[in-house]
């Protein structure tokens, strides 16, 4: 039905990264080991390797967090942080020994390492992962979870039914009213092939402020200017909500294994697409129960051998 899909929810959810929570002890002792074996392997000989007292540092970070001891944390974290300075010092110092093309490799993780060995707490577009550069801390204001740590993703689906029509991430966190004309431009483009577009959009007060060009964008901020049909479909707003749940636990969608951005973006489309197969699978399930039902008592006294004679 056209005008089915001409109506969509839009919103967004956090599409967790497959890392460790990142803590300071944990980021430093990660990226000493990785500093100590890349040298390892490339003929690098390191004037100290620390490798009983990393991870004994690592370890008593840990025992003095749980007991709450905050200042002696902080003193073995600085003390973390003066030996990742004093190899990453000594592999840069040494790093014209190998050849250029492994130079580059070894440039790429020493330059992580140095961003780990200068953040502090308060600074942005901090690094919290070793391996994935791209993970964002994004909070979205869960008591459960206060910081989530992955990428923000939109999820666009029909008002009535719920067939998810767009599913793409946003790198950077960006304002969910920024998002809402990149997700109907995708949806946009899914829909061309049935030759409708979406006139309505139902979201939520993070969208507040932003227009569309040809939608007409629907949300409690705008309360005293809709109509009563206009409150009706407002109130299908949270439909989306289990779809993001499914997304989630049956599709998985909470976590993502794929390396990089580009990961990040295929392993959105790739749960959608499930979601979409189940959808379809429950709903040719729904129909051949139905029709079952409804040839059932004209077909129950006639065996099967003398139907297929019939027709």
């Amino acid at each position: 039905d056209a005008r089915e899909l001409s109506r969509v929810i839009v919103d967004t959810t956090v599409q967790e990264k497959a890392i460790a929570y990142p803590t300071d002890s944990r980021l430093l002792e990660v990226a000493r080991k990785k500093l100590v074996l890349l040298a390892k392997r490339h003929g690098i000989a390191l004037r100290q390797s620390y490798a009983r007292q990393g991870p004994a540092l690592s370890r008593k970070a840990g025992r003095y967090a749980h007991a709450r001891q905050f200042k002696r944390m902080q003193r073995v974290l600085r003390r973390q942080r003066t030996v990742l300075g004093r190899v990453l010092r000594d592999i840069e110092r040494k790093l014209d020994q190998v050849d250029s093309s492994v130079g580059e490799r070894i440039a790429v993780w020493l330059e992580r390492a140095q961003r780990l060995y200068t953040q502090r707490p308060k600074d942005k577009q901090k690094l919290y992962a070793l391996h994935a550069p791209e993970v964002e801390c994004i909070g979205k204001g869960k008591a459960r979870q206060a910081y989530e740590f992955g990428v923000k993703v939109g999820i666009a689906v029909t008002a009535c039914k719920g067939l998810v029509v767009g599913a793409r991430s946003f790198p950077g966190n960006p304002y969910d009213g920024d998002t809402l004309a990149e997700q109907l431009e995708q949806a946009r483009a899914l829909l061309q092939d049935v030759n409708v577009e979406p006139t309505v959009a139902i979201v939520d007060l993070g969208y507040r402020g932003r227009e569309v060009a040809g939608v007409q964008v629907l949300h409690r901020g705008k309360a005293k200017t809709l109509t009563r049909r206009q409150w009706c479909w407002i109130k299908r707003r949270q439909a989306v909500e289990p779809v993001i749940g499914h997304l989630k636990d049956d599709c998985r969608l909470r976590r993502c294994r794929l390396k990089g951005a580009q990961g990040d973006a295929l392993h959105v489309l790739g749960c959608a697409a499930g979601y979409n197969l189940r959808w379809l699978l429950r709903w040719i399930a729904f129909l051949r129960a139905w029709m079952r039902a409804m040839e059932w008592p004209s077909f129950s006294h006639v065996p099967l051998s003398q139907t297929a004679r019939g027709a």
